[in-house]
């Protein structure tokens, strides 16, 4: 019955140092914890759960199948939508906290979006969009 699965209920990334990405999600972004067993962290965003796993940590049979960690490249993008305005609020803030901005806020006339990009400290790409 594969074609009942009609929602994502949550998205986990793989850390290799899960501290300092509960520091970026969780101070940085002001995203609310909802659980933290220290190798397992969920922030309930809206009705999806952005979960930290410790890379190697998990169900067996499982865990091992994380691989080798990305160093230099981004493993993901994750985009999260705000009103138009709070985009460049977005950005502003993201700047006063020091996070590395990899595009300042841009209008796409092709999509319709303002985005701004940022990386996460284990180099994910991050996208604030809005619809315009």
């Amino acid at each position: 019955m594969l074609k009942s699965i009609r929602n994502l209920d949550y998205t986990i990334i793989f850390c290799r140092d899960i501290e300092a990405m509960k520091h970026f999600y969780r101070d940085i972004l002001g995203f609310p914890v909802s659980r933290d067993s220290g190798t397992w962290v969920e922030f309930q965003l809206g009705s999806v759960r952005l979960t930290l796993n410790s890379r190697g940590s998990g169900y067996d049979g499982v865990r091992e199948h994380h691989g080798a960690p990305l160093l230099d490249g981004a493993g993901l993008q994750l985009a999260f939508r705000v009103a138009p305005a709070e985009v460049d609020s977005c950005f502003d803030e993201l700047q006063q906290k020091g996070v590395s901005i990899l595009q300042p806020p841009t209008t796409h006339q092709r999509t319709n979006h303002r985005t701004l990009f940022f990386k996460d400290p284990e180099n994910n790409i991050l996208e604030i969009y809005a619809e315009v």
